[in-house]
């Protein structure tokens, strides 16, 4: 943990209502952007005014004991009282205990957000002894801002993508070994990744990238915090105003090449009794994990067929009241990670992982997302996403969830699907 050296800073915190500004991508940084978005709705932010780092297997306690300390110290101004005004902060955190990738929650300077037809800004600096100062410490606070203005994006850019430590047929491999232990009742399902890296050319606008996936994909979660890029479909946890939301995501169908075929992929993943295994190993494992914190609890009887540009997944919704006074970070550590990114039981399919992946995941398959000073807020698994280097090195990330009936190839062509929305909008 950074910036907090045993003593929360005092942070002072004004939101104002503005004029409806639309979009949010070109308002931030070219190449460090922050942002969570969905359908045009969500936050965009500027600067930082405090950064927070946590490591290994308590981050996420950590950081909501860290997060508890900064919210009681600060001074908020928030008129709206709307999710996502006031104090905020945007994290990423990585999958795994042991990743040497720092996970982060990063409080910007200056926030745009948008939300059911209400647009805002959050202005955040630290208070000093001379008064209320910015993160620069040269501007008041206090005083009205005028919005940012929205800067043009650069020009197009391009990433050729190799493959990572493991190729195609390194992962059918991979896939192969872990049948030995499915097929051998060790466990029921484990999730295997692979990497593709590339380099990004200088001066590149990663706004560009943004705007593809938000425009392509409005249906997910667009995000940009701390060099993690992506579109994820899948959210973890919603916690608002008491209660809590989840959405699962576990089998996939490529889409059809005409609406004939679309249908038939569709009808196929309903029916598929490999995809429906693995989809309820995945919501039986979160439905564990949120009962010691909610009531109430329920989700649909069978999933439904979310519909996405490239991909039939099988998804299901859950929804319940909170119980114990937990925030969206406690419920980050109680849900992460999920069968849907690991497997099941979940403590041997992380081994398999280690066994069989030789690399490390970093933020990929964590959460990413943001919360509010009252603990609420959103977060999504970091799927579809990559993560650029300060030195212009890309990592993309795609995995498939294997069970005991798994066709190896099969899942190396899975993987091949869900790399496209970053690949493509790396293109």
């Amino acid at each position: 943990m950074s910036s907090i050296a045993g003593v929360a800073p005092v942070l002072s915190v004004t939101t104002e209502q503005i004029d409806d500004i639309r979009p949010l991508v070109p308002l931030v940084d070219a190449r460090h952007p922050l942002v969570f978005i969905r359908r045009g709705q969500g936050v965009a932010g500027i600067g930082e005014a405090l950064r927070l780092e946590f490591a290994g297997p308590s981050r996420f306690r950590d950081a909501a004991v860290a997060w508890k300390g900064v919210a009681a110290a600060a001074i908020v101004t928030d008129p709206l009282r709307l999710p996502g005004t006031g104090l905020l902060a945007l994290g990423a955190f990585s999958f795994a205990d042991e990743s040497t990738e720092t996970s982060v929650l990063i409080v910007p300077a200056v926030i745009i957000g948008r939300r059911d037809g209400v647009s805002w800004i959050t202005r955040i600096g630290r208070s000093t002894s001379s008064g209320t100062e910015t993160s620069s410490g040269t501007e008041p606070v206090a005083e009205p801002v005028e919005a940012p203005e929205p800067q043009a994006l650069g020009p197009d850019f391009s990433v050729a993508f190799d493959f990572g430590p493991l190729d195609r047929p390194g992962y059918m491999r991979a896939v192969d070994e872990a049948l030995v232990h499915l097929r051998a009742g060790e466990l029921s399902k484990v999730v295997l990744a692979r990497s593709m890296v590339g380099r990004l050319p200088d001066g590149a606008d990663l706004r560009v990238l943004l705007g593809e996936l938000a425009t392509g994909y409005p249906d997910t979660w667009t995000f940009a915090v701390d060099g993690l890029l992506g579109s994820s479909p899948e959210t973890l946890v919603t916690a608002s105003a008491g209660s809590v939301t989840a959405r699962v995501l576990a089998g996939s169908a490529p889409r059809g090449a005409d609406p004939v075929a679309d249908q038939e992929s569709a009808e196929a993943l309903a029916t598929s009794s490999k995809d429906l295994d693995e989809h309820q190993f995945a919501l039986r494992s979160l439905l564990s994990s949120l009962a010691p914190h909610a009531r109430n609890v329920t989700s649909s009887e069978q999933p439904f067929l979310l519909k996405l540009p490239n991909l039939w997944h099988l998804a299901s919704d859950v929804e319940g009241d909170l119980s114990d006074g937990s925030s969206s970070l406690d419920l980050l550590s109680a849900l992460h990670p999920t069968a849907a990114v690991a497997g099941t039981p979940t403590d041997t399919a992380l081994a398999l992982i280690r066994e069989l992946e030789p690399f490390d995941r970093g933020r990929y398959a964590g959460p990413v997302g943001w919360v509010g000073a009252d603990g609420d807020g959103e977060w999504a698994i970091a799927l579809r996403s990559a993560q650029v280097d300060e030195d212009g090195r890309v990592t993309a990330y795609a995995g498939a969830g294997i069970v005991a009936d798994s066709d190896p190839e099969k899942e190396m062509l899975e993987t091949r699907m869900k790399f496209r929305p970053i690949i493509d909008a790396f293109a």
